[in-house]
């Protein structure tokens, strides 16, 4: 595998733990802010926003640039949101800076999705991804409790001073670690040829699927402080260690998943949807007794945003590797997140703290739907279906046929 895959999976794990901060400083965010929970649970609604809307314009804006190039360039914008968020006197100044930060985010997942598929064979890309979505996972493992603990012991705005010294370090490593190459023949063609893929309605039906697996889990993520706290009884000072078991749930789930997300894309999908229902539901109805509460927070971690590299699998090969179909691949993920925050909130604010969870098992029956017409036309034992795994291997050996890497690329050989 690359160095540089290590090393844009720690930009990844930069930006993740800025996302989800906000999560596990939801009390202390209220309090200096002035604001309910509902409220500060829109901040994450607003850097979903930002990342669905803005980070397709962000990407088209550095298409013209190298990539590593427009790696450095969205970390100069993230880092500028962070120091925002660390200073923001006032809840409006605090929306700015997480729109600031989503839009930059969203454009640094696209490019690092599409260098990694160009850094890698394609037999070994969905374990490749896996190493970069690793970075949101770790984020969730390490990233989300550590700024949970900076925060509740120095401050909700040393977290965010921690996340800026973080993006400096991904920064630096970025400029030691990643190759400098030239555009690839997908980023020189023109922006209409570009988006003549999303004419294709497989491409659709992918991208409406990795929306709902992530809203699933995001209603029920978004407000798990307030869950474990008030509803299941823990102390506040529990919290940040559970949230390190949830992490650990997500980087189990997301090694297992990459490797098996080339060979058995749609498979990963199904019973990831139908496990997080029932894991959703569980948690829903037991919320209130510790053991069972945890096991079931534990079971979403592990079928939730792990299924990444499987969505991610799924979306190249009904459309193709390129940054632009990855970073609009990013937004209805992000969408997912928007639905989930938002539609959760709401459901709070209706009908108690159970309604996040259940609106999330109902997000995962909905994402089975959508899985109908891809097992309806499965092909024949031991036949690829037609644009499925054949397709991928066929877009793998055209990216690999038309990449002419200079001298110095760290490509397959260069391990």
């Amino acid at each position: 595998m690359p160095r540089a895959v290590y090393v844009l999976a720690l930009g990844i794990f930069a930006m993740v733990t800025s996302e989800f901060a906000v999560a596990g400083l939801m009390p202390r965010l209220a309090a200096g802010l002035d604001a309910t929970i509902p409220q500060i649970g829109y901040l994450i609604t607003a850097f979903a926003v930002a990342m669905a809307v803005g980070g397709p314009f962000m990407t088209v804006a550095l298409m013209r640039l190298p990539p590593r190039t427009a790696l450095m360039t969205l970390f100069a914008v993230f880092l500028v949101g962070n120091v925002l968020a660390a200073v923001a006197p006032t809840y409006a100044v605090m929306l700015v800076a997480r729109v600031i930060t989503g839009v930059a985010s969203q454009a640094f997942f696209g490019v690092a999705v599409s260098l990694t598929v160009r850094l890698t064979p394609p037999e070994v890309r969905g374990r490749a991804i896996a190493v970069v979505m690793n970075g949101l996972m770790v984020g969730t493992l390490l990233g989300l409790p550590l700024s949970t603990f900076v925060g509740d012991r120095l401050g909700w705005r040393a977290a965010f001073w921690a996340v800026s010294a973080l993006t400096l370090v991904a920064a630096l490593a970025t400029t030691a670690g990643v190759p400098r190459l030239e555009r690839s023949q997908d980023d020189r063609a023109g922006l209409l040829r570009q988006l003549g893929v999303f004419r294709t309605p497989r491409l659709w039906l992918a991208l409406s699927t990795s929306t709902l697996i992530i809203g699933a889990t995001f209603s029920a993520f978004s407000y798990l402080n307030p869950i474990l706290t008030r509803l299941t009884g823990f102390a506040a000072g529990t919290v940040p260690l559970l949230l390190v078991a949830y992490g650990a749930a997500t980087v189990a789930g997301n090694i297992v998943v990459g490797r098996l997300a080339d060979r058995h894309t749609i498979g990963v999908q199904v019973y990831g949807l139908a496990l997080n229902a029932v894991f959703l539901a569980g948690f829903a109805l037991l919320a209130h007794v510790s053991v069972p509460a945890l096991l079931f927070m534990l079971g979403v971690g592990l079928v939730g945003v792990t299924m990444n590299p499987a969505m991610v699998t799924r979306v190249q090969r009904a459309g193709n590797a390129g940054p632009l179909v990855n970073t609009v691949h990013s937004s209805f993920i992000t969408l997912g997140v928007i639905v989930g925050s938002s539609a959760g909130g709401l459901a709070i604010d209706t009908a108690g703290l159970r309604a996040p969870l259940w609106l999330g098992a109902a997000l995962a029956v909905l994402g089975l739907l959508t899985l109908v017409p891809e097992l309806v036309h499965r092909p024949a034992a031991g036949r690829p279906m037609r644009g499925t795994a054949d397709t991928g291997r066929a877009t793998g050996r055209m990216a690999a046929g038309s990449e002419r890497r200079p001298a110095g690329d760290a490509g397959p050989g260069g391990r």
